[in-house]
């Protein structure tokens, strides 16, 4: 008989699993069974779990000897070689820009033959009269132990300073690895260098030359102490020449030679000093021009209008009548207008134009500016302020003023008629760079104030003079007619139509020197450059002046570079 009350054996799976349910052939088919989907789960086994844990911990087995490898027993030979190894960083000097001037010379270059390895030697053009253009460069410098304390060139003075940005480009850098002995471990270019760009001047390097000769051999020949020529395009401010006497060798600072510096530093001629930007001068008369646009413009006169020189004048001393005070021209000139007293350079003329005459025996009153007038066509035409040569520092000059007077003389702080008259004839306090008045001289010509650049293919800036446009004319016929006829004909020639005003100044505490000028323009009929030069120091009455220097100059661009003539 059965035991129908037997124990059945227990099923391992007591129960089934909602998806097992589900899960049959006819829906299996909707699983994307590479993902393992409709697939049903299994737990690990004991056997695998087991696996997993031996190799974990015969891993950290591994971990835990090479630890104790590194740390324990060659620790101290590992701390040691890090000790004694060296990471230098050493750059990679980046070759400075080209400089080059107008026609594409090369004037301030690089020569990777010299004997030092790290950085080419910058080398520069040997055509004298563009030291103070150029200026200079020291190049990187070591300390004692051998390591680079400056790792770049050191620009001074001049266009290596004033576009530094261009030229300098960036250093590169190497990271080196050695050990106690010197020896390189390993070695890696992290960053390579960029080289500097290329500048273009707008200077025409032998026109510089040219005039820095012309200066250099009138001034050697007069005694001056110095001087400074600019030649300017009155289209575009863009300046062909810019030099200044004596001046220094690029070359020689930048290779530091000792004894040529010493040389230098002891010259009383003061070769560092860039007279074109940063020299004070009284101008004399080469500001009549200005004067007799500011009276024609104002209708203080006309283009008819005469007066008389005789040798000078006399304006009765309010505080001592029987002693009047008397103005003397350099010469007697006669009956003039105004074009006849720009071509003589007569001073009562301008003593009259600029402060007015009340008039005497045989002598009509005339009107005169003022000082606020003179000072403010003065101010118009660039005098007293900075030119805008972006980069290069440069002296802002001096008008004499009431104001000026007054807090530079305050024991005799009265502005009288006789200050008018010796600035208006560009004496007394006046004071200009020879950069602002070749500025002077190309508005005069083009009616328009420029701001002078030195880099070429630069775009113009201009600010049109408040000024009446035949005034202009008018003035530009007196200075060609001082060319043709009066006391500038020393550069009337065949080859060129310039035209020019001259002025001389007396300077030192007993009047026993002068500054001798000339500015001008060329060719007159349609003026394409403007230039202004100066001696310095000369002994007074030398005959030698700024005439001589723009005769030798227009003579060596025929010779030499026609094309600025023609």
């Amino acid at each position: 008989m059965l035991n129908i009350f037997r124990r059945r054996p227990r099923s391992q799976d007591s129960e089934i699993a909602p998806d097992e349910i589900l899960l049959d052939s006819s829906n299996l088919p909707e699983f994307d069974q590479d993902q393992l989907e409709g697939r049903i789960e299994q737990p690990l086994s004991r056997r695998t779990l087991l696996l997993a844990g031996v190799t974990l911990s015969f891993l950290s087995l591994v971990l835990i000897a090479r630890a104790a490898d590194l740390q324990m027993i060659r620790g101290g030979a590992f701390a040691a070689q890090a000790r004694d190894n060296q990471l230098l960083q050493t750059p990679i000097f980046a070759d400075r820009g080209a400089i080059v001037d107008r026609t594409g010379a090369l004037l301030a270059y690089n020569n990777r033959t010299s004997v030092n390895e790290d950085f080419a030697a910058r080398v520069y053009s040997t055509l004298s009269g563009l030291g103070h253009v150029l200026g200079y460069v020291k190049p990187p410098a070591k300390d004692s132990a051998g390591e680079y304390y400056r790792p770049d060139f050191l620009p001074v003075g001049g266009a290596e300073k004033a576009y530094n940005d261009l030229l300098a480009g960036h250093n590169g850098l190497t990271l080196t690895e050695e050990d106690a002995r010197g020896r390189v471990v390993s070695q890696a270019q992290v960053e390579p260098p960029a080289t500097g760009q290329k500048v273009a001047l707008s200077i025409d390097a032998q026109v510089t030359h040219g005039l820095y000769e012309a200066i250099a051999g009138r001034a050697e020949a007069a005694h001056a102490q110095g001087g400074a020529g600019v030649v300017m395009d009155v289209r575009t401010g863009e300046i062909l020449a810019l030099t200044s006497y004596p001046e220094y060798s690029p070359q020689t600072l930048s290779d530091g030679d000792a004894a040529a510096i010493k040389n230098y530093n002891t010259d009383s001629r003061q070769p560092f000093l860039d007279r074109a930007l940063t020299g004070l001068y009284a101008p004399g008369s080469i500001v009549k021009p200005v004067v007799a646009t500011a009276g024609l413009t104002e209708g203080v006169i006309t283009p008819q209008t005469q007066i008389l020189s005789t040798g000078s004048i006399s304006i009765q001393n309010p505080y001592d009548p029987a002693h009047p005070t008397v103005f003397k021209d350099w010469r007697v000139n006669g009956l003039m207008t105004v074009r006849d007293a720009i071509a003589v350079s007569s001073d009562v003329f301008f003593y009259e134009v600029g402060g007015g005459f009340p008039g005497s025996p045989g002598l009509h009153a005339q009107q005169g500016l003022g000082i606020s007038k003179l000072d403010q066509y003065f101010s118009m035409f660039g005098f007293g302020q900075d030119t805008g040569l972006k980069g290069f520092p440069e002296q802002t000059g001096n008008i004499p003023t009431p104001q000026w007077k007054a807090e530079n003389f305050p024991d005799d702080p009265t502005w009288r008629l006789g200050d008018t008259y010796h600035t208006a004839i560009g004496q007394y306090g006046m004071q200009l760079t020879p950069l602002q008045a070749a500025r002077e001289a190309a508005a005069l010509a083009s009616g328009t104030l420029l701001t002078p650049t030195l880099l070429a293919s630069s775009t113009p800036q201009r600010a049109a003079l408040a000024v009446d446009p035949q005034a202009l004319q008018i003035v530009r016929e007196g200075m060609r007619q001082g060319v043709t006829s009066g006391i500038a004909t020393a550069i009337n020639f065949p080859f060129v139509q310039p035209a020019a005003k001259t002025g001389t100044a007396q300077v030192g505490a007993h009047n026993e020197y002068q500054n001798a000028w000339m500015i001008g323009f060329w060719p007159y009929d349609n003026p394409k450059y403007a230039y202004a030069v100066v001696l310095e120091k000369l002994p007074a009455g030398t005959l030698i002046g700024g005439s001589a220097v723009a005769s030798d100059f227009f003579n060596f661009l025929r010779d030499n570079a026609p094309q600025y003539l023609n």
